[in-house]
């Protein structure tokens, strides 16, 4: 069901529909193949779940499991619960009636959840490991400039939740050192 739109969430900034439309002129039939399989990635975190899941099952990489896990469970919050329902932002395809490569989205769009759970894990793992971390974020990179060809959400909805993903990975790396700090204590006692 898609929400009522009204003219207080219809809030967006000329340069933002100038760069949706020219993510349009681009439309190709190998960009339109490929670009919703790269947006599946990111639809309800699914990818980035199972590669937190991934790392907390593998030892040596459980740190980063965890910090992977707390990223995306604080920035889903902050995102899904918090911000889209109280800014309760329209999209681009609500407004505009063009071709679409995917279902149109029912919920609101500001900010990115694609953007925000994948930049969440990749900088978390970037920030544990450089040499898997590098090519998570391209992919994050990827999942948040598809959204944009989708015509599925304004530039600076991708750009917040990039921000906050990357913010969130951050945060998480200072929360899991405190945690295994005060683990370890407790276990040499």
């Amino acid at each position: 069901m898609q929400a009522i739109i009204d003219s207080s969430h219809i809030f967006y900034f000329d340069w933002e529909l100038d760069l949706l439309h020219w993510f349009q002129s681009i439309h190709n039939p190998v960009l339109d193949f490929i670009v919703p399989k790269i947006t599946f990635l990111g639809n309800a975190g699914w990818f980035w779940i199972v590669v937190a899941a991934l790392l907390l099952i593998l030892p040596f990489n459980r740190k980063m499991g965890v910090q992977a896990t707390i990223s995306i469970t604080l920035t889903f919050l902050l995102c899904n619960l918090i911000l889209k329902p109280s800014i309760m932002r329209c999209r681009p395809c609500w407004l505009e009636e063009i071709q679409m490569l995917v279902k149109i989205p029912h919920d609101y769009s500001f900010p990115s959840g694609h953007s925000n759970a994948s930049f969440a894990v990749a900088t978390a793992i970037f920030t544990r490991n450089k040499k898997l971390g590098i090519p998570a974020l391209v992919l994050a990179a990827c999942i948040a400039l598809s959204r944009l060809y989708l015509f599925v959400h304004w530039p600076t909805d991708v750009l917040v939740g990039t921000c906050i993903g990357i913010c969130g990975g951050i945060v998480s790396y200072f929360i899991v050192e405190f945690l295994y700090k005060k683990y370890s204590k407790k276990t040499n006692i």
